[in-house]
């Protein structure tokens, strides 16, 4: 009998040099299988969930999206809980007491202003951003120095978008 060394299961690498980059549900499968955790069915649904959102999303979303064939609401809690914890993915904020959540793959942290009136998610400029993330590197390495372990943050901007005129709703441009 002659044993395979190759898979085409969409997790596995093949190895070749210039290979298509993996999707984010394979980055964090990988990343999952370097933290001793197993790949499994219902992991993998809460991840392509994950990452089909670009703005965070509450675990009940995330549930809704799998379904209750894939898994229950309390093992989506335990696996985004995990995944938190080995950095896979990062509570965003808090929003009338519901966490919410994003996939996290390396790329720097995104900050972002939510509207208290309509819950809209909007980034911050890309070069306030920049700036904030500096600032907060410089507190998390003072802390680090200052013998702190396993430091983490959470920075939410809450604010009421203003109510356009009538002139600016029509795509007139304000009076000065």
């Amino acid at each position: 009998m002659i044993a395979s060394t190759q898979t085409n299961h969409p997790l596995a690498g093949n190895g070749k040099a210039g290979a298509r980059t993996p999707s984010p549900v394979e980055q964090a499968a990988s990343r999952l299988k370097a933290a001793g955790l197993r790949i499994t069915q219902p992991r993998l649904a809460i991840l392509t969930a994950l990452a089909q959102h670009d703005q965070p999303t509450s675990i009940e979303r995330i549930h809704g999206e799998v379904g209750s064939a894939a898994c229950d609401l309390v093992t989506v809690y335990r696996c985004m809980a995990a995944f938190e914890k080995i950095g896979i993915v990062e509570r965003a904020f808090f929003h009338n007491g519901t966490a919410l959540f994003r996939i996290n793959l390396g790329k720097p942290a995104r900050y972002h202003v939510v509207c208290k009136n309509t819950n809209r998610v909007a980034d911050l400029d890309p070069q306030v951003a920049s700036e904030l993330r500096r600032a907060i590197e410089a507190v998390q390495e003072d802390l680090l120095s200052r013998g702190y372990t396993e430091v983490s943050h959470l920075v939410e901007f809450f604010a009421t978008l203003p109510t356009p005129s009538r002139s600016e709703a029509a795509g007139q441009p304000p009076r000065s």
